[in-house]
């Protein structure tokens, strides 16, 4: 017997089985229009996993799919019924977003999976250029018209070089007055996967990664409405995976269930993944919008622009009749649309009142937003005016009152986590209001997931460590460039940021004398005003502003720049950055490209490539640091669009218009 030719024919044999073993392991496979992203979709043994690669390179590893529901385990034990692909060729049109018109062309693949004598399960992917979006999705069968899903495996396995850029999500039920989480917790940047977040409950979406030397990749989620809860990452586990997290249990005081249910046939939300050799797609994605529907029609035309708010600066001691003329006063000086007017106005003001003070912004061309809270019984908050928004008769007299006074929005505070019931809350306070021609603004809040495609009348939300803090603590004065730098890669490119920053206050007190200490050039808060984006705009700005800047005023150049600097934006580009150090954006209001850009390291040359907004010969706006890091408005002459070399102090910022 010739037993090297054994061994070699019983070799090939086994490379053959193996061979098959894989091809009989792989459902399919689905790619972007251009080919460079591919989601690769498995079944091993009954147990459903995708990849994703990009331009050849492992972005993510292999991920598990399905999940556990009252009928039945959907994550194991599933064979495969068949697959279908389509293409999707849609545009839309976004009227308060980083871009106003969206083509959105994808290919779909369904994945068509049973399990022994439960429903049939389909998971839908969507896969565009650098985005993908899956969602499972639940057939009605006999008598089971709902389901409740218990736990989600989803998963996302990083390669082991990644780095991560991630915000944790906090202990529910402390912080001011119980009422967290609200996603107000500090971003980590560029840390490795294996140190845990810091209240070791997982990580609020946006979820952004590094992945070594090969590009970046973005989590998010979006569609969630009243029919499911909003989720997070988990903790890491076995080394490299996070998987998806229903909310915690102690969420809303402990009432309401952390498991979601919705009727049959349904689907869960979409879970969506940008995938970038650059910071681009990243920045630019469409995914949170692209994957959702209008839930209601509008008979409302509203008008989104910008609005003074005392709050911030003035604090509490403001909400009174005299000091809400004032930032009347002053948002028609600034040629502003809106006046917030916040909490404790119920008792400083008064309901009847109230009425007089709306008569006069009005007469002054200035409509009003009111300040409300959630309420309910998931916090501590004595802010008023409390108990209204939470519950659906008393909610809908104050509306009434409200658009019988003329008033053209709520911003509603202090929610009390993900659980369904709170995103049902979220969806009757848009649709109530509606009804009442109201906008609404949520502040103490989840993300937004989709909504400003969803909801014609949502108009922002907080849902990150926002200016007020700022005002209370030296410290968020000392990173405020850091974090301007960071919140357009992560928090902003997902939805609306209702940030109400841009302070020209140098001390953040009345007066503009006491308090902490702005860091920031004034150029820097100008360029903020184009880095972070938001429909309604509530900027820091303060009377004192108005002064002569010899008195304490703010420069007459910072003024001009305010006074006409848009909200809503027909398109964004990416050009240069890195989160947590400098972040350079274009952003284009009709026929206007606004290029702004931030730096939170030492001072330094940037040459840039603006060649798709300048040509050669052009003569553009430039704002920005002279060496006393006052600002100055100079015209600048483009020789090389390509090369455009600017000089950006530390803390400093500038701006370009053309």
């Amino acid at each position: 017997m010739n037993t090297s030719r054994f061994h070699k024919s019983y070799l090939i044999a086994a490379c053959i089985a193996l061979q098959s073993a894989a091809l009989m392991a792989q459902v399919a496979t689905v790619q972007s229009p251009d080919q460079r992203l591919k989601v690769n979709v498995d079944l091993n043994d009954g147990i459903p996993s995708y990849n994703v690669v990009y331009d050849g390179k492992q972005m993510l590893e292999n991920s598990p799919l399905g999940f556990v529901a009252n009928i039945g385990d959907y994550s194991k034990g599933l064979t495969l019924v068949d697959t279908q692909e389509s293409k999707i060729d849609e545009t839309y049109t976004l009227n308060r977003s980083k871009v106003s018109t969206v083509h959105y062309v994808a290919n779909e693949l369904k994945v068509n999976l049973r399990g022994g004598r439960r429903n049939n399960v389909t998971i839908t992917f969507r896969v565009s250029n650098n985005d993908i979006a899956f969602r499972y999705e639940l057939p009605k069968v006999g008598e089971t018209g709902s389901v409740v899903i218990k736990q989600e495996q989803t998963g996302f396995r990083l390669p082991l070089a990644t780095t991560t850029f991630l915000t944790p999500q906090s202990n529910a039920m402390i912080g001011w007055k119980r009422t967290k989480p609200s996603y107000e917790e500090e971003y980590k940047l560029d840390k490795p996967m294996s140190e845990p977040s810091q209240y070791r409950h997982g990580y609020t979406f946006p979820c952004l990664f590094k992945v070594g030397g090969d590009g970046w990749v973005l989590i998010s989620e979006t569609g969630v409405d009243s029919r499911y809860c909003g989720c997070r990452l988990s903790e890491l586990t076995d080394g490299n995976l996070y998987t998806i997290a229903f909310p915690m249990p102690e969420e809303n005081n402990g009432n309401g269930t952390i498991e979601p249910a919705f009727s049959l046939p349904g689907n869960t939300a979409w879970r969506t993944i940008t995938v970038g050799a650059t910071l681009e797609p990243i920045v630019e994605t469409t995914a949170p919008w692209d994957n959702v529907s209008p839930r209601y029609e509008t008979q409302n035309n509203y008008k989104f622009g910008r609005g003074t708010w005392s709050w911030i600066v003035w604090q509490d001691n403001s909400i009174n009749y005299n000091d809400q003329v004032e930032y009347i006063k002053l948002a028609k000086a600034m040629g502003y649309e809106y006046v917030l007017i916040d909490n404790w106005w119920d008792t400083n003001i008064g309901f009847d009142r109230m009425a007089e003070l709306v008569k006069y912004a009005q007469s002054q061309g200035i409509d009003v937003f009111l300040w409300w809270s959630s309420s309910g019984w998931w916090n501590d908050i004595e802010q008023g005016p409390v108990h209204y928004m939470s519950n659906s008769i008393s909610r809908k007299q104050m509306m009434r009152w409200m658009h019988s006074l003329g008033v053209k929005g709520i911003k509603v505070d202090f929610f009390g986590g993900d659980k369904q019931e709170t995103m049902r809350l979220y969806e009757d306070i848009l649709s109530d209001a509606d009804d009442n021609g109201l906008m609404c603004i949520f502040h103490g809040c989840t993300l937004p997931r989709g909504w400003e495609r969803m909801y014609p009348n949502y108009v922002g939300s907080e849902a990150v460590l926002a200016s007020e803090n700022i005002y209370f603590n030296q410290h968020f004065c000392d990173v405020e460039a850091i974090n301007t730098a960071t919140h357009p890669f992560i928090r902003n490119t997902v939805g609306c940021m209702e940030f109400g920053g841009t302070f020209l206050n140098r001390h953040l007190h009345k007066g503009n004398q006491g308090g902490n200490t702005r860091r920031t050039t004034d150029c820097h808060e100008l360029a903020q005003a184009i880095l972070f984006q938001n429909p309604i705009q509530n900027f820091a700005l303060t009377p004192e502003n108005l002064r002569p800047f010899a008195e304490g005023g703010a420069p007459e150049v910072s003024l001009d720049f305010m006074r006409t600097v848009p909200t809503t934006w027909d398109e964004t580009q990416f050009i240069d950055g890195y989160p947590g150090k400098f972040c350079i954006l274009a952003r284009r209001h009709a026929d206007t490209w606004y290029i702004a850009g931030n730096n939170a390291e030492d001072d330094c040359d940037k040459v840039l490539d603006l060649s798709a907004f300048v040509n050669k010969g052009d003569v553009v706006t430039l704002f920005s640091d002279d060496a006393t890091r006052e600002p100055q408005k100079t015209e600048l002459k483009i020789k090389d669009p390509k090369k455009v070399k600017l000089h950006i102090l530390h803390d400093g910022g500038f701006v370009i218009v053309k």
